[in-house]
């Protein structure tokens, strides 16, 4: 009998890592013409991508400014550098044997594949820790729309390595307590806030669930307090040593900064004061007590120390704020998205949550309900920002395993009900063909941002206006300086973008020289969100033919307008 737990949990990884492995390479030889040219699928993983080149070739470890985006001396970016670690060793290793060009599209097709494995298998851990079968949950991780985009071969960012680590706290809180899972619970939860605040919420959930199990468990749920407590203070003391980067100082609460260091660790150390109120406080009520207490410290200590936690974005510019940063599609709120959108993304997420609920009552287990409270928890983030889908998306998989193998007493129609539903693929396919918008008769002229790009590169370097959205890739695939970029922090870089090509064109020049700009370039999608096609500027001279005699036209193929700035 004790043979059949260690027979499941091994099939559990051979499900995982071979689903992992076969969708990865489906998905490598599908896009392999983009990623052999290292066109990755975000601006970030091309940005990701080149703040490790900039450290391989010598820039600090502490270093992640990047020097050649926005106005010089460059940008501090609010990123780690935590997520370089792996592609940059698996480049090095490679670079020997494939080159610095093949060793960098290994790293970038092999990584997000092994992150996908580790998800898949904490599914699976976490499903079994439940009481379903973890194979048929790491399967229904791996349709799990719209999480499996974060794994993609190209998908070097840090979202990926985000969900990992927090599959890892969940895995911990739904299984047997005890010190050594509290210890990793209490390590991945810094390692994520070193990374970004992204999922801060839903970290902040975890503990609260660390906390009330203690409340009302015995000695397993005070084990896993005592090392979650002990791990998170020591770990955040070492990060704030280790991985403190150039823009420590920066005054905001948008990366692992000071201010966000420090409301950390008061949570931190109201963490341990309930792990050591555990030898001397004893009864659910007096437990209960200590934890109103410590717990309201700790929240008025971080707010005291770290107001600006409470505005991560307080600090952007009211325009940049108005015109692009409420554009940004991930940054939305959920119900401001088109209907197919929103139901593409969040489709499963709400099918896990009524799927652990019904767990949940059918169980009467406190695992099922800290289960749900942090699909709750993943749900209330996609109703402010649409990203949290990502987390939604994959902590269903448990519920939705377990509302299949229900389905199965019910015959086979149910169960065909419940595994679509199941398909995290099928809500986005559903919901195009049924949330569809009237045809389209005319199609937008295109641009082809490669072809921009290849002609960009063969100019000399020089610093470059364009679109926000393609800073990334300008720096990641061409020698040239990037003014503007998807990066809350550039605010003179973005807001430059706006003011030049949405202002007048008679004084395009003087702000082009004050910032000693080489090059514009322009597709014709660009400045949408400002409304540009609605007013007279700089922008709509230029596409209607019109450039000033200080500007002389590249030629370009595919759409694209590129300028050289006459001196």
């Amino acid at each position: 009998m004790a043979a059949a737990p260690s027979r499941l949990a091994h099939l559990d990884i051979v499900a995982a890592l071979a689903l992992a492995l076969l969708l990865g390479l489906s998905a490598t030889l599908r896009g392999w013409a983009d990623l052999a040219a290292l066109r990755l699928p975000d601006t970030d993983d091309m940005m990701r991508l080149q703040q490790i080149r900039d450290w391989i070739h010598g820039q600090a470890f502490g270093d992640l400014a990047q020097h050649r985006l926005g106005p010089p001396p460059g940008l501090e970016m609010h990123w780690s550098r935590l997520p370089d670690l792996a592609p940059a060793a698996i480049i090095v290793m490679l670079a020997p044997v494939l080159g610095m060009h093949g060793a960098e599209i290994a790293a970038v097709a092999i990584w997000p594949v092994v992150l996908f494995a580790a998800a898949l298998l904490l599914v699976a851990g976490i499903a079994r820790a439940l009481g379903v079968s973890g194979a048929l949950a790491a399967t229904i991780g791996a349709l799990a729309y719209p999480a499996t985009t974060l794994f993609l071969p190209g998908r070097i960012d840090h979202h990926g390595l985000q969900l990992v680590l927090l599959l890892v706290v969940v895995r911990s809180l739904v299984g047997a307590g005890s010190l050594a899972g509290g210890a990793a619970a209490g390590v991945a939860i810094t390692a994520s806030l070193a990374i970004g605040l992204e999922t801060a919420l839903l970290l902040a959930i975890a503990a609260s669930a660390a906390m009330l199990s203690w409340i009302t468990g015995g000695k397993q749920a005070q084990a896993r307090l005592c090392g979650l407590a002990a791990a998170l203070i020591l770990s955040l003391a070492a990060a704030a040593a280790v991985l403190r980067t150039s823009g420590w100082e920066y005054p905001a609460c948008d990366g692992f900064t000071r201010e966000s260091w420090r409301a950390a660790q008061a949570g931190a150390l109201a963490l341990g004061a309930l792990a050591l109120a555990s030898f001397v406080v004893s009864g659910a009520r007096g437990r209960a007590a200590a934890a109103v207490g410590a717990g309201g410290a700790g929240l008025t200590a971080a707010l005291l120390l770290s107001p600006g936690c409470l505005h991560p974005y307080g600090a952007v510019d009211p325009l940049l704020a108005r015109i692009w940063l409420a554009n940004v599609e991930e940054a939305q709120p959920l119900l401001a998205a088109p209907l197919a959108d929103a139901v593409g993304y969040a489709g499963l997420m709400f099918a896990g949550v009524l799927a652990a609920a019904a767990a949940w009552k059918r169980e009467n287990g406190h695992r099922w309900a800290i289960l749900l409270a942090m699909q709750l928890g993943a749900l209330a983030l996609t109703l402010a920002q649409i990203r949290g889908a990502y987390a939604g998306a994959m902590l269903a998989a448990p519920a939705l395993a377990a509302l299949i193998v229900q389905a199965r007493r019910h015959g086979t129609v149910s169960v065909v009900g419940a595994w679509l539903g199941s398909a995290g693929l099928v809500y986005p396919f559903a919901a195009a063909h049924a949330f569809a918008g009237p045809a389209v008769t005319e199609a937008a002229p295109g641009c082809d941002r490669a072809a921009l790009l290849a002609a960009l590169g063969q100019l000399p370097a020089g610093t470059l206006l364009s679109s926000i959205d393609l800073g990334a890739g300008t720096i990641a695939a061409t020698p040239h300086r990037a003014l503007a970029g998807p990066y809350h922090r550039n605010t003179v870089g973005n807001r430059a973008v706006y003011v030049i090509f949405l202002g007048d064109a008679s004084r395009a020049q003087e702000a082009a020289r004050a910032l000693r700009i080489d090059y514009l370039a322009l597709c014709p999608g660009d400045l949408a969100e400002a409304g540009v096609a609605r007013r007279a500027s700089f922008a709509a001279a230029l596409r209607g033919g019109t450039s000033p005699r200080w500007l002389a036209p590249v030629p370009v193929k595919g759409g694209a307008l590129l300028f050289r700035v006459v001196r």
